[in-house]
């Protein structure tokens, strides 16, 4: 198995070389200046770090399930990542009220909060022995976990709407889709080292104890908005529905929000046929991140380059396709996001038929299941990460992303309700050619995605405005 530093070597020459293509990059000029910029980064940085390993507080499960087999088979791993998938699908009801009321900070630092409670709670019940009612008392507390982990996404990007123009979120969605992937590299390959080489409960242990060192610098680091932290708040240019909103209004009447803002999307259908992707982005996304990992272990193929390596492999290809996607969105279709989507989505449908031809050529799988992640990231940080911002605006970005994020989340609900179901168990799991059932339920997700993304082509923001 390679060491910790053969893992983290190629991740930190991919990151300079990113950093150095984004830096030399034809920049929006916006007015920004030096004092700003790096404020901003102090700001994005932490909390997107926090973001990071909330992932790896929350697909450490796989890993962890893979070394108790014998107590979690293929339908007890449904059931328990359905429920929690599906608590933190529906969570956006009061989540996103909730972070438009109190502030991006301060959900992001609950969430890195209550997330580690909960990975502590994990660790300690397979410590503890008690292995009677392990999926229930697993999709218990997995459930409170992804409570918790649902203020993620919706409080990073309420944060940041505050922070970067319209005209600059499709280089952040790039951005997102690196938080993203840095977070698989961590849940995957770190928890993976973890769960082979010393006890179990560790895989959840050490997520929480590294989130109990992010929240103490989300405390100190991060501000809602550029004035909170000393400088010039300015005009982000993007939707301005519900500018006139109060906003210190009472909790009550942030919920009575949500209403509204449904009544207000109807305006804005562009939002609802995002959700609709993003829900086919959960169904697929899913499917390749965890049951590709539980397809390695279980036909013997773990030793295969990029079953062995893939937090790392999917880390390479959520940069790429996070990066990819943000500056194609911003440079080539004026900061339109539709267009980057449905290309994404045509190489997934592509690729979930390949998967179904090749499935017994370890090699040739794992290279088109790569292809995949880059393009099912690519799609989810240009949306959630850039979209939402885009269509929500700041007053209600929080909702919006709790809308967006929440269907990504049912659509995984969904997958680990049905591919559970679908793939053999027992003796006939070790066979690749059962395992066929896998690629193609993506087959009509991929085709449904696609066909949304063709219906934004040319949607935008009802508005736009200059920087300070």
């Amino acid at each position: 198995m390679p060491t910790w530093l053969e893992r983290l070597i190629p991740i930190l020459l991919l990151l300079a070389v990113v950093s150095v293509v984004m830096l030399r990059l034809p920049k929006v000029e916006l007015g920004h200046d030096k004092k700003f910029v790096h404020r901003r980064f102090m700001n994005w940085f932490p909390l997107g770090m926090t973001y990071a390993f909330l992932y790896m507080g929350r697909y450490n499960l796989t890993q962890a399930a893979s070394v108790l087999s014998d107590l979690i088979d293929n339908h007890d791993f449904g059931t328990i990542k359905a429920t929690g998938t599906i608590v933190y699908g529906v969570s956006f009801i009061l989540n996103g009220p909730l972070t438009d009321r109190f502030g991006g900070r301060a959900t992001m630092i609950v969430a890195a909060a209550g997330s580690g409670l909960a990975n502590l709670a994990m660790g300690a019940l397979v410590w503890s022995g008690h292995t009677d009612d392990i999926v229930r008392n697993f999709s218990i507390l997995y459930g409170i976990n992804m409570y918790f982990q649902s203020f993620g996404a919706v409080s990073i990007v309420k944060v940041n709407a505050a922070w970067f123009h319209l005209k600059e979120r499709g280089t952040f969605g790039g951005i997102f889709g690196i938080l993203i992937s840095l977070g698989l590299y961590f849940a995957y390959d770190w928890c993976g080292i973890l769960a082979h080489s010393v006890p179990t409960p560790w895989v959840f242990w050490v997520p929480a104890a590294i989130l109990g060192v992010f929240m103490i610098a989300n405390i100190v680091f991060v501000r809602d908005t550029p004035g909170q932290a000393g400088l010039k708040d300015f005009d982000t240019g993007d939707a301005d529905w519900g500018a006139a909103v109060d906003a210190q209004r009472g909790f009550r009447e942030a919920i009575a929000e949500v209403g509204r803002v449904g009544t207000m999307m109807v305006r804005q259908p562009a939002i609802l046929v995002i959700a609709g992707i993003e829900f086919c982005s959960g169904f697929t996304r899913s499917s390749l991140m965890d049951w590709y990992v539980r397809f390695s272990d279980q036909t013997g193929t773990a030793t295969n380059y990029i079953a062995a390596n893939w937090g790392m492999a999917q880390c390479i290809a959520g940069i790429t396709g996070g990066v990819l996607a943000g500056v194609i969105s911003d440079r080539v279709f004026g900061s339109r996001r539709g267009p980057v989507a449905g290309m994404l989505y045509g190489v997934i449908l592509v690729g979930a038929i390949t998967m179904g031809i090749v499935i017994t050529n370890t090699y040739v799988l794992g290279a088109v299941v790569i292809v995949m992640m880059l393009s099912v990231i690519g799609v989810h940080g240009m949306l959630s990460g850039a979209a939402s911002m885009d269509f929500g605006g700041k007053k209600n970005v929080g909702i919006v992303v709790g809308i967006i994020d929440g269907f990504v989340y049912l659509g995984q609900g969904l997958q680990y309700l049905t591919i559970s179901r679908l793939v053999p168990e027992g003796d006939a799991a070790t066979h690749m050619g059962n395992w066929w059932t896998w690629p193609m339920a993506m087959v009509p997700f991929a085709l449904l995605g696609l066909f949304l993304s063709s219906r934004i082509w040319q949607a935008r923001p009802q508005r736009s405005a200059p920087a300070h």
